[in-house]
């Protein structure tokens, strides 16, 4: 077994790769020509979006929708980066909604908190260094 996609629901596939790529850097892998489903290159895990349309075909409409402007769902994507700060910068230039800025944590790691252009919780940090 081992972990093979993370798919996120959003009103607009488009959209969505397009702000991954402006915020993070990560580049379109593929894009349906239906224009509701596609993926970014992001490393061995593939980040996918699907559109509400696929979401409601799939599971009947049974998933709570991403909305920015409620509180996010009990889960987020993590991005690790070397800079953080640099990173976070970037990503809130390209409309992330910053939500704590990058922090110096207990364990050494620097975290910091945005929100997507659809209202997913993405944390940027640093690798977590070996004890």
């Amino acid at each position: 077994m081992k972990f093979g996609y993370t798919i996120v629901y959003v009103s607009s596939v488009a959209d969505a790769l397009t702000f991954y790529k402006d915020a993070f850097g990560f580049e379109t892998r593929f894009l349906h020509e239906s224009g509701h489903y596609g993926e970014l290159n992001t490393g061995e895990t593939v980040l996918a979006f699907a559109s509400h349309d696929m979401g409601e075909m799939n599971l009947g409409g049974n998933y709570k929708k991403t909305d920015l402007h409620t509180a996010p769902l009990g889960i987020e994507l993590v991005f690790v980066t070397d800079d953080v700060a640099l990173a976070y910068d970037k990503a809130v230039a390209a409309g992330a909604v910053p939500i704590k800025e990058p922090i110096a944590k207990p364990w050494g790691q620097v975290v910091a908190y945005v929100r997507s252009s659809e209202g997913s919780l993405i944390e940027l940090c640093s690798p977590i260094s070996a004890v």
